[in-house]
């Protein structure tokens, strides 16, 4: 039989190929290349939620300002305990959060104290109400109790120009209130970062229009936009994109001039049509166009203009694998903030899992936890790269090393939540 001169390069069905980036090393590529925005604004902080600190914010004052109770009950010197049996003491007032005892407390006295009240003057213990046994104006009080107890100093929180919170940190609900606490009444942020986005492909259709024969909808540009908006970026909606190069070259030099960071989808796998590549190759500097991840291998990772670009595949799982894993860590790290690797967590798998040494594969899961409280996780059915009902039923990724093979029921894999476990 005559030797074939075929030349066959790697398909996305391989498990090894050369000229894939391992995934950690995309992931650190991509890290060391992104900046954060230069851009600043001042903003009332009932605008500043979700939106990243880009400077510190320092307390000018003491928080609590003053020694105060932190329980109900009686407010007297510590030095004054019983060591053993119990002790008498004279209530000689009431001390109100709001409305504080002014008088000097003396030896054998206390007083009655409400959560939040300033400490009188001669006390730096509390004693449960529960604790006391009260006669008209006497309180009786054993020998359990230790000098200072339920009592928060003042600055114990933050103290006087200490930071609050520090420049980078993506603000939440709770730090709202922590700011209204400081009297701070605007914060400064990084600006809004823009991502203009668009899919590729003449089989492509958007809502609305009629399917003809070979043609699908473009899910794609709503999963992108959904992930988007979670972040809170401003996003460019460039639509769907002809497989035609005048306008994927207009698509590509609009998205770019319009936006900090370019994402399309589609185009970028072996045997698409040449004209994505075209493109970034004459308009931009592509770092990598291959990660050994299944699904996802697709990503094109580089530059156009002063716009960071990312060309993820046009299979919808491979869309939304590669955003949490590539896109969304870059986009979080140039709206500013500090953190943004994300947080893995262990858990026994209840499912086989099938899988060939050659690239790290991101099963889709749900994670939850057990009757004993202990996270497990099952994969969401079948797990092809266009079943995109294996992404909207799960909630984490399942994450098989580069290395692993075959994982029986039991196992201990690592997961990604990408929201919320259950």
């Amino acid at each position: 039989m005559a030797k074939s001169n075929l030349q066959v390069d790697p398909s996305c069905m391989d498990d090894f190929d050369p000229g894939s980036l391992p995934a950690d090393q995309a992931q650190a590529l991509i890290k060391q290349t992104v900046r954060a925005v230069s851009g600043q604004e001042r903003i009332a902080i009932r605008a500043a939620l979700g939106r990243v600190l880009a400077q510190d914010v320092r307390s000018q004052f003491n928080v609590p300002s003053h020694t105060n109770s932190a329980m109900d009950g009686y407010a007297l010197a510590g030095a004054t305990l019983p060591p053993e049996g119990t002790r008498t003491y004279e209530i000689v007032g009431t001390a109100w959060a709001g409305r504080p005892y002014t008088d000097d407390v003396g030896n054998g006295q206390c007083v009655r104290i409400m959560t939040g009240a300033a400490m009188p003057n001669g006390t730096d213990t509390v004693v449960l109400q529960e604790h006391t046994d009260v006669t008209g104006a006497q309180a009786t009080i054993d020998a359990r109790h230790q000098a200072g107890q339920n009592v928060r100093q003042a600055g114990e929180d933050i103290a006087t120009g200490e930071i609050a919170l520090k420049a980078g940190r993506r603000i939440t609900a709770a730090d709202l209130g922590l700011l209204a606490s400081l009297g701070i009444v605007e914060v400064q942020v990084f600006r809004k970062l823009r991502v203009a986005f668009f899919s590729t492909g003449d089989e492509l259709r958007s809502l609305g229009q009629n399917l003809d024969a070979g043609a699908i909808y473009d899910s794609n540009r709503y999963t992108l936009y959904g992930m988007l908006t979670q972040l809170g970026v401003e996003t460019v909606d460039l639509g769907v994109v002809r497989d035609q190069r005048d306008d994927t070259f207009n698509a590509f030099a609009e998205a770019a001039r319009c936006a900090d960071v370019v994402i399309s989808s589609g185009g970028v796998s072996v045997g698409e049509a040449d004209f994505v590549k075209e493109a970034l190759e004459k308009l931009g500097e592509i770092k990598f166009w291959k990660v050994a991840t299944k699904p996802g291998r697709p990503l094109a990772f580089g530059q156009i203009q002063d716009a960071v670009l990312f060309g993820l595949p046009g299979n919808p799982v491979s869309v939304m694998v590669t955003f949490y894993l590539f896109v969304q860590p870059a986009l979080r790290q140039m709206m500013g903030e500090k953190q943004v690797d994300p947080m893995t967590y262990k858990a026994r798998c209840e499912s086989k899992l099938r899988k060939r040494p050659g690239r790290t594969e991101y099963q889709r899961g749900v994670v939850s936890r057990d009757e004993q409280g202990d996270l497990v996780v099952h994969k969401t059915g079948m797990q092809g790269s266009g079943i995109l009902t294996s992404m909207s039923l799960a909630n984490c990724f399942i994450i098989l090393p580069l290395e692993a093979s075959t994982i029986q029921p039991g196992d201990t894999v690592t997961v990604l939540p990408f929201s919320e476990i259950q």
